[in-house]
């Protein structure tokens, strides 16, 4: 999945769930559940998404919405995984970047 998120050091709920298509309850949910998902509070208690964070909500909604894993799996495999899970990951990511530029410039042709 490849999402759209302007070059900023902090994102609202409302901006991370409208670029991943999810409701922010379930962004919530998944931070109550992940302990890789650590937002920062602001006063009032607004989260502050980093794009540290950003990269750890798309592993999890990779793994979750696209693959399949049920949320124990999900867990396991990011701690047991991490690493190897990452590069795969973001691979993944370059390619897909890679697929949407290719299809812009077939699209003007």
């Amino acid at each position: 999945m490849h999402i759209e998120l302007p070059e900023k050091r902090y994102y609202g709920i409302g901006e991370v769930a409208n670029a991943f298509g999810v409701n922010t309850s379930l962004i919530r949910f998944w931070e109550k559940e992940f302990d890789v998902l650590q937002p920062k509070k602001n006063a009032k208690g607004n989260r502050k998404f980093t794009p540290e964070d950003i990269k750890n909500l798309q592993m999890i909604y990779h793994l979750v919405k696209e693959r399949g894993f049920t949320l124990e799996g999900a867990k396991t495999h990011l701690k047991e995984e991490k690493q190897k899970a990452l590069s795969t990951f973001e691979v993944i990511q370059k390619l897909e970047k890679v697929k949407a530029e290719l299809l812009k410039i077939k699209e003007q042709l």
